[in-house]
């Protein structure tokens, strides 16, 4: 259903209440302004680009562009692909942008963030005061919360901090605090094929049906959108009495694994914003309806980054690394200890380094330095926290090596570390492969993955060779002779 059908608003409100929409007339003006133009920057700038994402073990180009940014040091996983905020400026960081126009861009964005907060905390408080949200735990605090952000009428600059302090706040805090927002843009003219929506008969998608991952659990998901009315095509000027106008944008919602429920087809002009509140993108699924012009949106999100953040992830290496000691007369390096505890833990974190960072932001070619080289400097250091790691690995296969007798113990030692250098051998046939894939290949020269770290066996300043199938094999060995 579409405005246009009588019962739109009774659906609306009976099986889609949870999705709330501003017209472009109640977004200031000077923000409008600030936003499309920074869109159209980035756009000038090259800054949008297409995520090679796996899905079903198979790597595909994403029909829509894309760029995230958000909170300096911050990711956000989708589809087995993740992506590293551009940072926009924020006190305390030293973020030099490619040029003024970026950072004016990046700016225009927190400010539009800082706005969706505040109005995403305006609609929290409306559920509360129509008691649509049933929790009355979470609704005592989030309405004392919400007043509070609505009469400051602001939120601070850094996002990290907040009016409210006391621990009964932090639910509201935690699902309205955006800590990125991932551009999207996509010129449907210059597609050659995209799909039809399969159980409405809602047209082509740009997007096709699906919760937004990686988020905290019920956070709310606020989104402005800009199609670029007029720049290509007009609108239809016939009213379409029946289904949407396939000139304009639309979302599209349906009640997760339910097609007998009507789908809501909500039309998007230039400049209106929808958020999805509360646990509307776990009830519900969504999709993007494709118009005719070039639409560019701003998907702002509270990204789940516990395991997400530099801080988290240098964490992580400083806690491995506890387990490396150098003897202060050689220089020599050696293991503190060869439980098999501390030993899986490292060697989990050495994987969760190269996998879930190194390899994922290489992968991703030299997109960012097109926007910032903000990046660049921690990954080194995580590298240089890797290369560390990959000697502590070398060390362990000595001792295990060394030893004339192996005992039991130490075989449930061997058996352990066996599983996580498995899995490391695999992982890096795995992402070996994605680089070469063709839909890799497809991809423009400056934005082709680039399989790092990769060596070969001559490579002297490596502690182990990058192929682990030998050593896997003779550590297999060592455990068949103990059993």
């Amino acid at each position: 259903m579409t405005p246009v059908d009588a019962d739109f608003h009774q659906l609306w409100k009976s099986k889609y209440s949870k999705l709330i929409f501003r017209k472009s007339d109640t977004v200031p003006e000077e923000l409008h302004q600030m936003v499309q133009e920074g869109f159209l920057t980035l756009r000038e700038h090259d800054c949008f680009f297409q995520d090679l994402v796996r899905i079903k073990e198979k790597d595909f180009v994403t029909p829509v562009s894309r760029i995230l940014i958000g909170n300096p040091g911050c990711t956000y996983k989708y589809l087995n692909t993740r992506l590293f905020t551009v940072p926009w400026p924020t006190e305390g960081y030293d973020i030099k942008y490619c040029s003024p126009q970026i950072h004016d861009a990046c700016k225009a964005l927190i400010r539009l963030n800082d706005y969706l907060h505040i109005e995403a905390v305006k609609a929290l408080q409306n559920f509360v005061e129509t008691k649509e949200i049933s929790d009355t735990t979470v609704i005592d605090r989030e309405q004392n919360f919400a007043t509070c952000l609505t009469e400051k009428g602001s939120v601070s600059k850094d996002q990290s901090s907040c009016c409210v302090q006391a621990d009964n706040y932090m639910s509201l805090k935690n699902r309205t605090s955006y800590n990125v927002t991932l551009l999207n843009y996509m010129d449907p003219l210059q597609m050659l094929y995209l799909k039809q929506e399969p159980y409405f008969g809602m047209g082509v998608m740009a997007v096709s049906w699906h919760h937004d991952e990686n988020l905290v659990e019920r956070s709310t998901v606020a989104v402005y959108s800009y199609s670029c009315e007029g720049s290509v095509v007009a609108e239809s000027d016939e009213q379409i009495l029946k289904g949407r106008d396939p000139a304009v944008w639309h979302v599209g919602l349906k009640v997760a694994w339910d097609i007998e429920t009507p789908g809501l087809a909500m039309p998007l002009h230039q400049g209106d914003c929808y958020l999805m509140l509360d646990d509307l993108n776990m009830t519900h699924q969504h999709c993007v309806l494709a118009g005719f012009s070039p639409r560019f949106s701003s998907t702002h999100r509270v990204a789940e980054c516990s395991r997400g953040t530099l801080e988290y992830i240098f964490g992580q290496c400083e806690l491995a690394l506890q387990n490396l000691q150098t003897d202060l007369d050689s220089m020599a390096l050696s293991l503190k200890s060869l439980e098999t505890a501390v030993i899986k833990q490292a060697e989990e974190i050495h994987n969760e380094v190269e996998f879930e960072w190194l390899r994922q932001f290489w992968f991703q070619g030299k997109r960012y330095l097109k926007c910032t080289d903000w990046w660049l400097k921690p990954i080194a250091k995580l590298e240089e926290f890797w290369r560390k790691m990959e000697i502590m690995t070398s060390l362990v296969l000595s001792e295990f090596r060394k030893e004339e007798r192996i005992e039991k113990q130490r075989s449930k030692t061997i058996k352990c570390f066996l599983v996580v250098l498995t899995e490391r051998q695999r992982l890096r046939k795995e992402w070996t492969a994605r680089c070469q894939s063709e839909a890799a290949e497809s991809l423009p020269e400056d934005q082709k993955p680039e399989c790092h770290p990769f060596w070969t066996d001559d490579e002297c300043n490596m502690s182990l060779p990058y192929d682990l199938e030998e050593v896997i094999a003779d550590l297999q060995n060592l455990v068949q002779w103990v059993e």
